[in-house]
C-alpha cells in the first residue's frame, strides 16, 4: 500500500480531494440546514422534500450531458469550472432571499458537488488505472467517508457560533483555497496507463468499450443499476429526515451528527477491504453481498427504540456504502471499458441523483399523509431484499457474457 502511494500520490489526493469536498452537494451536508430553511420560509416536511426533489431532479437532468464532457476535456480544465461554482452556490445557499433562490443553490450544489466533483474523480481514476484500480478507487473514495465524519460536525460547530450563513460562507472559502488548487495541480499531469486489471477475466486490450448507446441497450446494465442506485437512495432518505427520527423518537438533537464518524469509520475499513478484493478477484464477486447489510439497517428503523439504534443502522450502512462504492467504482470500466466511461458513469451517477430526489420527496409526502418513516422502511427493506436476489442473476449473466467472449 506504502509503495502504492508514493508511486501515485498525486492522483489518490486529487481524487480525494474531490470526493471530500463533494461533501457541500451531498443530502447529509444540505439537510443540517433544513430546520433553518424550513423556518424562514414556512415550509413543511413534504414541501420542502419537494422542493429539494425539483432541485435534484432538474440537476440529475443536466448530468448526461456534463458529465460526457469528460471524455473529451482534460479533467483539470474541468475542475476550474466546476469548483468556483460550487463555491458560488454555497454562497447563495447561506444567504437565499427567496425560496427560488434556495432552489438554484440547491441545484447547483447537487449538481456540482454530488453531481461532477465525484464523477470526475471516479471517471478519471477508473480510466487511469488498470491493474491496481480496485486499490485506486477505494482510496480515492475515502474522501467520502473523510467528508461524512468531518463536514457536517465543522459546519455545525460553526453554525451554532456564528450562524448557519457563515457555515455555508466559510465552506465556500475552503473550496476555493483547498480544493481547487490541490485537485487541479494534482490533474494537471495525466498518469499513464500501466498493465492490465489481473483481477479480470478479460485484459484491458480485449475489453470492448461499450458506447452509451450499447450501455443503454443492455438489459443487464438497468439490473444492476438497480443495485447501485439502492445506497445512496436510502441513505438519503434516513439523513435527509434525521430531525423527523430525533423527534418521534425522542432521541438527543445531535444522534446523527455524532454517529458519522461510525458511519464512517465502517465505511473506511470495508471500502478498504473491498478494494484488496477487487484488486484479487475482480469487482463482480461483491455483487451478491453488498445489499445485506443495507437490508439490516432498513430493518432497524422500524423499530422504535432508544437511540442506540442509530448506531446500528450507521454500521450496517457504512459497510453497505464501503462495499458498493468500490464495487460500482471498478465494476462500470471492467465490463464496459473505459474509453467512453464519462457518458457511460454519467448515466449512472444521474440515475443515482434522482434517486436521492425520489426518495425525501416521496418518503416526505407520505409523512405528511400520515404514513410514518418507520412503516416504509418495512417496504424499502423488501425492495432490497428483491433487488439483492437481482445482482445474484445479473452476477450469473455476466459470468455468462464473459466465458461467451474467452
Amino acid at each position: 500500500m506504502l509503495k502504492f502511494l508514493r508511486h501515485n500520490f498525486r492522483w489518490v489526493i486529487g481524487g480525494f480531494t474531490l470526493t471530500f469536498f463533494s461533501s457541500f452537494g451531498q443530502t447529509y451536508f444540505i439537510s443540517i440546514s433544513i430546520s433553518e430553511w424550513r423556518e424562514i420560509f414556512d415550509l413543511s416536511h413534504g414541501e420542502f422534500g419537494r422542493l429539494y426533489m425539483f432541485a435534484t431532479l432538474a440537476s440529475a437532468a443536466c448530468l448526461p450531458f456534463l458529465g460526457k464532457l469528460i471524455d473529451f476535456i482534460p479533467p483539470h480544465k474541468l475542475i476550474v469550472m466546476v469548483i468556483p461554482i460550487l463555491s458560488a452556490a454555497a454562497i447563495l445557499a447561506g444567504i437565499a432571499p427567496s425560496i427560488w433562490a434556495l432552489i438554484i443553490a440547491i441545484f447547483f450544489l447537487r449538481l456540482f458537488g454530488q453531481g461532477l466533483m465525484s464523477h470526475i474523480a471516479l471517471t478519471t481514476t477508473g480510466r487511469w488505472f488498470s491493474a491496481e484500480r480496485g486499490r485506486a478507487i477505494s482510496l480515492v473514495i475515502l474522501g467520502h467517508q473523510g467528508g461524512e465524519a468531518s463536514m457536517p460536525l465543522v459546519f455545525s460547530m460553526v453554525a451554532i457560533i456564528y450562524g448557519y450563513e457563515v457555515g455555508w460562507f466559510f465552506g465556500a472559502i475552503l473550496l476555493l483555497i483547498i480544493a481547487l488548487p490541490i485537485s487541479f495541480w494534482a490533474y494537471s499531469a495525466p498518469r499513464e496507463l500501466q498493465g492490465s486489471n489481473v483481477s479480470s477475466d478479460l485484459s484491458e486490450n480485449e475489453i470492448h468499450n461499450w458506447t452509451r448507446r450499447e450501455v443503454m441497450s443492455d438489459p443487464i446494465f438497468w439490473i444492476l443499476l438497480t443495485g447501485a442506485l439502492a445506497p445512496g437512495f436510502i441513505g438519503t432518505i434516513i439523513f435527509y429526515h434525521q430531525n423527523y427520527l430525533t423527534e418521534i423518537n425522542e432521541w438527543p438533537p445531535q444522534i446523527f451528527v455524532q454517529s458519522l464518524i461510525v458511519l464512517s469509520t465502517m465505511t473506511v475499513i470495508f471500502t478498504l477491504i473491498s478494494g484488496a478484493i477487487v484488486n484479487k478477484f475482480g469487482s463482480r464477486i461483491l455483487l451478491p453481498y453488498f445489499l445485506i447489510p443495507l437490508v439490516i439497517a432498513c430493518f432497524l428503523l422500524t423499530i422504535t427504540g432508544p437511540a442506540i439504534i442509530v448506531t446500528g443502522v450507521m454500521i450496517f450502512l457504512g459497510i453497505s456504502y464501503g462495499i458498493s462504492w468500490t464495487l460500482f467504482g471498478s465494476l462500470w470500466p471492467e465490463i464496459y471499458g473505459t474509453k467512453y466511461l464519462g457518458s457511460v458513469r454519467s448515466i449512472t451517477i444521474s440515475a443515482v441523483v434522482i434517486a436521492t430526489a425520489a426518495g425525501p420527496g416521496v418518503t416526505g409526502t407520505l409523512i405528511d399523509s400520515g404514513i410514518s418513516l418507520q412503516k416504509q422502511m418495512n417496504y424499502i427493506g423488501i425492495y432490497c431484499l428483491i433487488t439483492l436476489v437481482a445482482m445474484i442473476v445479473a452476477n450469473l449473466f455476466l459470468r455468462k457474457r464473459i466465458f461467451k467472449k474467452g
